[in-house]
């Protein structure tokens, strides 16, 4: 068997045909997956709805609406139904005010504007710092108060929030999504 030669021309076509066979892999695991991964993260929502309002009997995923939060974007509300009776509301919210970029939430709030509980979806802080907002000993400070008589901002900027140790930036940009939701449900009428 003869060698091939190297020139520009058989060197484009081996480059042009491992190129079509490596995007044709990709396209197929993409494929592949795509529904695995859709499910995953819908249950991981669904999961953190039930966390944050009450039991309901509704479900909260095919009545999802979106609202305007008035800064150019829009959040995702899950109201809780008992019966044909709203009992509260889940908001999907999110802050790019995080030490290491966005930080998505799930918040619950009730009819009058209280905090019911807080999920949080996604994050990338600082591990053993900004991370310890997942933890009940920072979030359980926000439950049944009412953003509009606690202020939701840590202390050292004239809030009521504790917090994290070396990890203000995080306590900030968690705040500031738990506002976001709050502040577009009271927009859109809700409360």
């Amino acid at each position: 068997m003869a060698k091939t030669e190297s020139t520009f021309k058989n060197m484009v076509l081996s480059l042009t045909l491992i190129s079509l066979v490596s995007s044709a892999c990709l396209g197929f695991v993409y494929e592949l997956t795509k529904k695995p991964i859709e499910l995953s993260n819908l249950s991981k929502k669904l999961d953190a709805v039930k966390q944050v309002v009450p039991e309901f009997t509704n479900d909260p995923n095919k009545e999802m609406f979106r609202l305007p939060t008035g800064e150019g974007d829009s959040l995702d509300i899950y109201p809780a139904k008992s019966g044909d009776k709203v009992t509260g509301y889940a908001v999907s919210t999110f802050t790019s005010k995080g030490f290491n970029g966005k930080i998505y939430l799930m918040a619950g709030f009730r009819l009058d504007g209280s905090i019911i509980n807080i999920s949080v979806l996604e994050q990338k802080e600082t591990p053993g710092l900004g991370t310890k907002m997942t933890e009940p000993a920072f979030k359980d400070q926000f439950r049944d108060k009412n953003p509009d008589t606690f202020g939701l901002k840590v202390k050292k900027d004239g809030g009521k929030v504790d917090a994290i140790t070396a990890a203000t930036i995080s306590s900030r940009a968690f705040c500031d999504a738990v506002q976001k939701a709050y502040n577009t449900l009271k927009k859109g009428g809700l409360l």
